[in-house]
């Protein structure tokens, strides 16, 4: 790092006193967060359902089999979820509630380590501008003090000066908070559009399950009819 860059975030730490030496630790912090979790959300496929949804048309068209070879190798929580259902499903003989609570199952360990690191996010967001306010307080008490010391030999730019660094903590704890807090948003609404992706894709395997259960019962009581038109003849 330069060595004018270095003496800039020097001064700017000496001028704004251990308040906003605390936001930029907490700006990085959050930076790294942040990192960390788009990397996780890209490895772990969040929001990407073109594999689960080709899989969904070819189990209701070509059946399991066609279904289980697309969502191989698929990480997202939703292809991992709809897989387990596919495959409870297929075996006909697993009752709906049984399937839905081990889908359910699966879907909340899931979406539970996906959130991991957001409360800090959040608390962050709701921290840096409480902080921000604190130290322009503490420097607002600092002007005023330091004007009351100088007696009838006041001068202007003293408190003008002190007012200006005062403020300087609470525009510091402001873009810490603001970016922070957009970015918590995107990643809780990528967690909520996974959730629903889940629950429509594993509902309509089950409903598709129910009605093919359904039909082959009717169809199996119309054989039984026919059978008993028979016997009696």
């Amino acid at each position: 790092m330069p060595a004018a860059i270095i003496d800039t975030i020097a001064s700017f730490l000496a001028l704004g006193g251990p308040v906003v030496a605390l936001l930029v630790l907490l700006s990085v912090f959050a930076l790294a967060l942040i990192l960390l979790k788009l990397a996780q959300f890209w490895r772990e496929r969040v929001g990407r359902h073109a594999r689960a949804e080709r899989a969904l048309h070819a189990w209701f068209h070509e059946g399991y089999g066609a279904a289980r070879q697309m969502l191989e190798g698929d990480r997202s929580p939703a292809g991992t979820a709809l897989a387990a259902c596919m495959r409870l499903a297929a075996l006909r003989s697993v009752p709906k509630a049984e399937i839905e609570d081990d889908v359910s199952r699966i879907a909340l360990t899931r979406l539970h380590e996906l959130q991991r690191g957001l409360r800090a996010l959040d608390a962050i967001a709701q921290v840096a501008p409480l902080l921000g306010l604190f130290g322009t307080v503490l420097g607002m008490i600092d002007a005023f003090r330091q004007l009351q010391d100088a007696g009838s030999a006041v001068d202007p730019s003293l408190l003008a000066g002190g007012i200006w660094v005062a403020l300087l903590t609470t525009a510091t704890g402001l873009a810490v908070a603001m970016p922070v807090s957009l970015v918590l948003t995107w990643f809780e609404t990528r967690l909520e559009n996974e959730r629903v992706a889940i629950e429509t894709m594993t509902g309509a395997v089950l409903s598709h399950g129910v009605a093919v259960r359904a039909g082959q019962a009717a169809g199996e009581q119309a054989l039984d009819a026919v059978a008993g038109v028979g016997h009696a003849h």
